[in-house]
């Protein structure tokens, strides 16, 4: 069997800081995200779990992400156009590139950056590339 990653650990060890029990439906989802640079939707992680473990709820996944969001382990964004929330699990300061064909994100790495805007301290910056990604221009198009 496999080693957890780091992430994983992280992730589980996010779960007890939160004081929720590590289910093995919980334990389902941090091992579907953390590791998978999709950036997927709480209902694609649903629908990848379901099979193995049919008795699991749509709340169990979004409430388990929610968690993980609030202790720092992922972060929600809102890129594709039908504003459905994507769970990143790569915290570190990262740009994404949209596909706007097929809605495909990708990480972009970043030059360490430092925004000083006088009078405002800065949470985030955050800068969204959109586009088309090279499996759609393969496939013809603009």
């Amino acid at each position: 069997m496999r080693r957890p990653s780091a992430r994983v650990n992280a992730a589980l060890a996010a779960l007890d800081r939160a004081e929720l029990r590590k289910t093995p439906q919980r334990i389902a989802v941090v091992h579907a995200l953390v590791d998978d640079t999709s950036h997927p939707t709480a209902q694609q992680i649903f629908d990848r779990l379901r099979r193995q473990m049919p008795t699991m709820s749509f709340a169990t996944v979004y409430n388990t992400l929610a968690a993980l969001e609030r202790a720092g382990v992922c972060r929600s964004l809102r890129l594709s156009h039908d504003d459905s929330a994507r769970f990143d699990p790569m915290v570190e300061p990262h740009d994404h590139a949209v596909c706007d064909r097929c809605g495909r994100v990708l990480d972009v790495p970043r030059a360490r950056e430092r925004a000083e805007i006088q009078e405002f301290r800065v949470r985030a910056v955050e800068r969204v590339y959109r586009g088309e990604c090279q499996q759609c221009q393969s496939i013809g198009g603009s």
